[in-house]
C-alpha cells in the first residue's frame, strides 16, 4: 500500500475523463434559518450530488477507475462490494463501456438501491451485513472468474474521481472557507479534501459521520485506523456510512488535508433531511444529510466561516423512509 497523495493534476485529469458520464452538479444556496441568509453574514451552499445520474457521487470514482481499464480488463468484467451507491456507480459506468458488472451486496442494503443496481444490468451476490464479508466474497470471485476489482474507496483512481466534487466546489465558489463532506470508507472526503486544500489551502475541510458509526472520528482522533464491528455501524439509518473502517490510502489523505471530523446523532440527521427538503428543495438520503446536520447542530465544533459548502452525497432514499422523516409518522 502506498501513502502517495493524489495530486490536483490527477483530479483535473479525472474531471476531463469522466465528463461524459458524471455531471457537474450545482451548488444550491440554502439560507437555513438562524444559520445563513439575511442578517447572518453567512452563506451555505449544498453540493447536490443527489442529482448525479445514479443519485449519488459514487459515479465519479467508479467512472474514473473503469475508464482507465485496458480492453482485456474490460472484457474480463468488473466486480465490487457495496451497500448500494457504489454498486450503482460501477454498474452505470460498466454499462457505458459494455463491461459485465458483478456486485457483492449486503443483505441489509436498501431495496431501492438493490433494484436500481439490477436495473442497470449488474449481477448481485448477496452476503451478510459486514463490510469485511463483502470484501472476502469479492476476492473469492476474482480468483474464480478473473474479474477486475473496482474498490469502493481505498484506491488512488477512486480518490481522484471523487476529488472532482471538491474541484467543482472551489471552481464555483473560489472564496469558500469551510467544506464539509460525509465520511465512511473515506473516498469522498479524501478526494474532496485533496482538491480543496491544493487549490485553496486556507479553507477548512471537515468530515462528518453518524455517532453510531463513528469509527473514522475515533481513527482521526487517535491517529490510527480503528475498526468497528458491523453490529455497531449497522445501527445508523445512514446506510451509506456503515463501513467498519476508513481505508488506508484514504486515511493518509485525511491526515494530510482534513482539519477535523464531527459526529452527528440520528435525530440530527432526520432534522437535517427535513431542512434540506424545505429550504433547498433537494431530496437527500440520510448519508447525504450528515454534513448539513453538522452545520445546523455542531457550530461550536467548527471554525468560524462566511461561506460554507456541504456535500449532499446522495438522494437514494426509500420513499417510505422519506415520508416517515418528513411527517414523523411511519408509512
Amino acid at each position: 500500500m502506498s501513502d502517495r497523495l493524489v495530486s490536483i493534476e490527477e483530479i483535473r485529469a479525472a474531471a476531463a475523463r469522466i465528463a461524459g458520464i458524471a455531471v457537474r452538479t450545482p451548488l444550491v444556496c440554502a439560507p437555513f434559518p438562524g444559520v445563513a441568509g439575511h442578517g447572518t453574514g453567512k452563506e451555505v451552499w449544498l453540493k447536490a450530488e443527489s442529482l448525479q445520474p445514479i443519485g449519488a457521487f459514487k459515479i465519479r470514482g467508479a467512472a474514473n477507475k473503469i475508464l482507465q481499464l485496458t480492453g482485456d480488463e474490460m472484457a474480463r468484467g468488473v466486480i465490487t462490494y457495496s451497500s448500494g451507491n457504489h454498486a450503482q456507480g460501477v454498474a452505470y459506468a460498466a454499462r457505458e463501456v459494455g463491461a459485465k458488472a458483478v456486485i457483492v451486496m449486503p443483505s441489509n442494503a436498501p431495496a431501492i438501491k438493490r433494484a436500481a443496481t439490477l436495473a442497470l444490468g449488474a449481477g448481485i451476490v448477496d452476503v451478510g451485513p459486514a463490510s469485511s464479508e463483502r470484501l472476502a466474497v469479492a476476492e473469492q470471485l476474482v480468483r474464480e472468474h478473473g474479474y477486475v476489482v473496482i474498490p469502493p474507496y481505498d484506491d488512488e483512481q477512486i480518490i481522484a474521481g471523487q476529488g472532482t466534487c471538491g474541484l467543482e466546489i472551489v471552481e464555483a465558489l473560489p472564496d469558500v472557507d469551510l467544506v464539509l463532506s460525509p465520511v465512511s470508507g473515506g473516498g469522498l472526503l479524501s478526494g474532496v479534501a485533496a482538491a480543496v486544500k491544493q487549490i485553496r489551502p486556507s479553507a477548512r475541510v471537515f468530515g462528518v459521520e453518524p455517532e453510531l458509526a463513528g469509527d473514522t472520528a475515533e481513527s482521526f482522533r487517535t491517529g490510527r485506523i480503528v475498526t468497528w464491528p458491523a453490529e455497531l455501524t449497522s445501527r445508523t439509518m445512514a446506510d451509506g456510512l456503515r463501513t467498519q473502517s476508513v481505508g488506508e490510502r484514504n486515511f493518509a489523505h485525511l491526515r494530510a488535508y482534513v482539519d477535523g471530523i464531527v459526529t452527528v446523532s440520528e435525530a440530527e440527521i432526520r432534522a437535517a433531511m427535513r431542512a434540506i427538503v424545505s429550504t433547498a428543495r433537494l431530496v437527500p438520503e440520510p448519508s447525504g444529510a450528515v454534513s448539513t446536520a453538522a452545520l445546523l447542530f455542531h457550530a461550536a465544533e467548527l471554525p468560524s466561516w462566511q461561506k460554507a459548502a456541504a456535500v449532499v452525497s446522495g438522494g437514494n432514499v426509500a420513499p417510505e423512509m422519506l415520508a416517515e422523516v418528513l411527517t414523523g409518522r411511519a408509512v
